[in-house]
């Protein structure tokens, strides 16, 4: 039944993600250069409450982040909300009051960016069927605000969902679009169901690039053409990789992936060396143990210096020990935060 008050309150809760393949370099509108895979997070999530009523009197948009104002963010979200008036007509009717806290700290080498975007496409959503009164079938639901929160971060277009996700257009499988994020997890093999990811912090410091002026480094880059053959490659490695459970191959794509990322910004224009000393003197380590121990861990970065280690469970009293004995004097203050392969949002009850 539509909602005659025209007004209400929705909210949910959506994770972040890792990126195993990494989307560096966009085309068109938010659509990706290549295909990216990453998985989503259990606990570091972003919270967010949409609220609507009818265009009156005051902003038609307000954000608050963690009870307090966030300007540069939110005009991140009014810009983001131009380019929605195609997908929701109704928009241009409401004001709307967005509230959002994150559970992980800021600058920690967690996506926020993906865990925000997400959640407020998906109240959207949500408010459109409330608004319009149709509900539309689940895989609708969410294939809409995977495209719906591509737009305003790209891999805030995975997020959508839990476990293993692909997002952008490869033969090698053949339910993969540019527009909207697929999950993978139906297909993955046992070992990486309960996957570990310990977040190893060595700088807190704000980002030198933002992804925008990352993906614009592509643009031109004298090595453009190569990586995103390799990114096709290794994707297509790594879907075969989450069906047979080859840890082996798990780990030394990922650790490609992550390398051929940073060194993409060290000989780009500008350049960026956006990894620390410790962050070279942890990887020299992590290899050290898994050559030592035979215990199958490795790692993933994103654009910054912090490191996400992943392992399975089945390995975790022997892998934390190891990070508070042998990495944890590297990190700042000696934090990390010890995450793991989550199911994907969660709509809140209001």
């Amino acid at each position: 039944m539509k909602n005659t008050n025209n007004s209400g309150s929705v909210s949910w809760e959506s994770p972040s993600n890792i990126a195993l393949i990494k989307y560096w370099g966009k085309k068109g509108y938010q659509l990706p250069c290549n295909p990216s895979i990453s998985m989503s997070l259990k606990n570091s999530l972003t919270r967010t409450k949409l609220t609507y009523k009818t265009m009156g009197d005051g902003d038609h948009l307000s954000f608050l982040f963690e009870g307090k104002r966030q300007v540069l963010f939110e005009q991140r979200i009014a810009k983001f909300f131009e380019s929605l008036p195609s997908q929701f007509k109704f928009l241009k009717d409401f004001q709307l009051s967005i509230s959002s806290e994150n559970t992980f700290p800021h600058s920690t080498g967690i996506a926020s960016s993906a865990s925000a975007m997400s959640s407020v496409a998906l109240c959207l959503c949500s408010m459109e069927e409330e608004i319009t009164g149709v509900q539309v079938e689940n895989a609708e639901f969410y294939r809409k605000a995977s495209l719906i929160a591509r737009l305003g971060s790209g891999s805030a277009s995975r997020s959508v969902y839990g476990g293993f996700v692909a997002w952008g257009e490869s033969n090698s499988f053949p339910k993969s679009s540019d527009e909207y994020a697929v999950p993978f997890s139906e297909y993955t093999h046992p070992v990486f169901q309960d996957f570990q990811d310990a977040i190893l912090l060595v700088s807190s410091k704000k980002k030198e690039v933002s992804s925008s002026a990352g993906h614009q480094l592509m643009v031109n880059h004298p090595y453009a053409t190569a990586r995103f053959a390799q990114a096709n490659s290794h994707f297509e490695r790594m879907l075969g990789v989450l069906k047979s459970g080859d840890l082996e191959e798990f780990v030394e794509i990922m650790e490609n992936e992550a390398l051929s990322l940073h060194g993409l910004m060290m000989n780009s224009t500008p350049s960026f060396t956006l990894l620390k000393p410790n962050t070279l003197e942890l990887i020299e380590r992590i290899r050290s143990f898994r050559l030592s121990s035979h215990i199958p861990i490795g790692f993933t970065l994103d654009a910054g210096p912090n490191i996400h280690l992943m392992y399975p469970k089945s390995e975790e009293g022997k892998v934390v020990p190891f990070i508070d004995s042998e990495l944890s004097q590297f990190l700042e203050k000696g934090k990390y935060i010890v995450d793991e392969k989550g199911d994907g949002p969660q709509k809140i009850k209001i």
